[in-house]
């Protein structure tokens, strides 16, 4: 979420609030504060996840907020953010996949393993220009690297 909100602010696109970015990056993964980041792995369908998402940002917004205007307006961004209904949203969702990619990129030099999947799953469904170019910088990084280390001294 940190680092979304790091790569919102690094946008030079001009058509977009990059103000509202950082505002859905920080909110995009609350529900996943009640219910945790459910994997494909774990049997859920999409619809299933969605659900339980969903009642995890009405228990945050009513709960914790008693439906105040904030948790009105984190609920929204929250909704506005999981349909991708605006450019913003759209936008914020490619900084998600870039942020997995860096992360899976992270991990792979500290544990020494092989994390191409998440590469393969997030890099190619990039759509905004600029977060394109950024993974496609990592791509390249990432094969820099691994010529490298096959080359060997």
């Amino acid at each position: 979420m940190y680092r979304m909100a790091i790569l919102a602010l690094c946008c030079e696109d001009k058509s977009l609030d990059v103000g509202k970015c950082v505002m859905l990056a920080v909110v995009h993964d609350l529900a996943e504060a009640q219910v945790g980041d459910i994997a494909p792995s774990e049997g859920f369908s999409k619809a299933e996840k969605n659900i339980l998402e969903a009642e995890a940002i009405e228990n945050f917004v009513q709960e914790m907020l008693h439906e105040s205007e904030v948790g009105l307006r984190i609920q929204a961004l929250w909704v506005e953010y999981e349909e991708g209904r605006t450019p913003e949203a759209r936008f914020v969702k490619d900084l998600d996949r870039m942020e997995m990619a860096l992360q899976a990129t992270e991990y792979e030099g500290r544990y020494n393993r092989n994390l191409q999947e998440f590469i393969d799953s997030s890099v190619p469904k990039l759509q905004h220009p600029e977060v394109q170019k950024w993974g496609a910088a990592l791509v390249e990084q990432r094969k820099s690297r691994e010529s490298e280390t096959s080359s060997g001294p």
